[in-house]
């Protein structure tokens, strides 16, 4: 009797600790899940510039690394509470919008295609550019679509005639790095460093006199961006 009562204790410990266990690992499982939403939409440079505003805004401390880590949603669900947003976590279209940059959906965002050609036409026209000024390349790229003077797509402006050198020397079929990647993203996520600049060039390989011709609205490396 002793022996099937002690069996019987040992089988009802054995299944509470399993129930403990499973509801520590679903709980461990929701958790990471939802910080992996919270980042899942965001490219590497976009998390940077969340965590760069953050910090200057004094909601984020930690380092500017491109991880969507605990320090990063904590900040963000500061940010959302103290602007009216709703308090997740989760850089979404609403929170994006409030820290200064756009995030596209899934029914306005780029083909791949389109997104690996903006990326070749980057890498092929400004690889050794800064940052900044790779996104700023994009960027004219993205003005000329939206300009009625231009193509209405992103191949129709890059294969225009003569509009960009590496297309004319065959260096648009060089293969991307992922430092054009994030700039063709953060382009076309909204980032203009050119101010709706629709041409840009190198004052010490220009050729043509009518670029010299267009207003000047910033210069950043060596390229010039005008209107």
């Amino acid at each position: 009797m002793k022996k099937r009562i002690f069996a019987l204790i040992s089988v009802l410990v054995f299944i509470v600790a399993g129930v403990s266990i499973t509801t520590i690992m679903i709980g461990t499982y929701h958790t990471y899940h939802a910080e992996s939403v919270s980042a899942a939409s965001l490219s590497t440079s976009q998390i940077r510039l969340v965590q760069q505003r953050l910090k200057n805004w004094g909601y984020y401390t930690g380092n500017v690394d491109g991880i969507y880590g605990s320090k990063t949603r904590s900040a963000v669900r500061k940010f959302q509470q103290n602007n009216g947003l709703a308090v997740d976590g989760i850089v979404g279209p609403n929170t994006a919008a409030a820290i200064g940059f756009y995030l596209a959906s899934d029914d306005d965002s780029v083909s791949n295609n389109d997104l690996y050609l903006l990326a070749k036409c980057v890498y092929a026209e400004a690889r050794g550019e800064s940052y900044v000024g790779q996104v700023a390349v994009a960027a004219v790229i993205l003005n000329r679509v939206e300009s009625e003077k231009f193509p209405n797509t992103i191949a129709g402006v890059i294969y225009q005639p003569y509009a960009f050198t590496a297309v004319t020397d065959g260096q648009i079929n060089l293969e991307p790095d992922q430092t054009a990647y994030n700039a063709a993203r953060d382009a076309l996520n909204g980032w203009d460093p050119t101010y709706g600049s629709l041409y840009y060039y190198n004052p010490a390989t220009a050729t043509s006199s009518w670029i010299w011709s267009r207003q000047t609205v910033v210069t950043i490396g060596k390229h010039v961006f005008a209107i």
